[in-house]
Parts: C-alpha cells; sequence; structure tokens
C-alpha cells in the first residue's frame, strides 16, 4: 500500500508542494493513520494545515479510503526556510 501511496505522491502532491519549495515525506501507515512529514518551503509555513488537510488529506481518503488520518509529524518550529 505505501508503494501505491507514493505513487499517488508523485503523481499529484509532489508537484503541487515543489511550485512553493515544499516537499511531503511518508513515515508510516499503521492502524488506519498515515504519518507524513511536511518538507522545504512547507515546513513552518502558515498555509501547511489547510495544504494536509484540504489537499493532501482529501485526495489520500478519495483514493484509499481505509485511510482515517493523515498525522503530521512535521516540526514546524524549526523550518528553516518556510514559504512566505
Amino acid at each position: 500500500m505505501l508503494r501505491k501511496i507514493e505513487a499517488l505522491f508523485d503523481e499529484q502532491v509532489r508537484p503541487a508542494l515543489a511550485a512553493h519549495g515544499g516537499n511531503v515525506e511518508i513515515v508510516d501507515f499503521d492502524n488506519g493513520k498515515l504519518f507524513v512529514k511536511l518538507q522545504g518551503g512547507c515546513q513552518g509555513c502558515s498555509s501547511s494545515s489547510a495544504t494536509l488537510t484540504e489537499g493532501i488529506q482529501r485526495l489520500v481518503k478519495q483514493n484509499f479510503p481505509e485511510i482515517e488520518e493523515i498525522v503530521d509529524l512535521t516540526d514546524h518550529q524549526s523550518g528553516e526556510n518556510p514559504y512566505m
């Protein structure tokens, strides 16, 4: 399943994030939860919450209904280059 999620991210999520200097890493999938870390311009960005819930989460749940929740493990406080 992780390979299919990675393919979805490579095709639809990462190109959009890259346009703003960002990226997303899939950390794990366990008990219906997908754990991710936002990187680059997404780390510390004020719009990262909306990106995660209205973009990534919506797309993932449409394609993988067995995923109940997306958990953001990003340390937004230590972002070195947030998109402004």
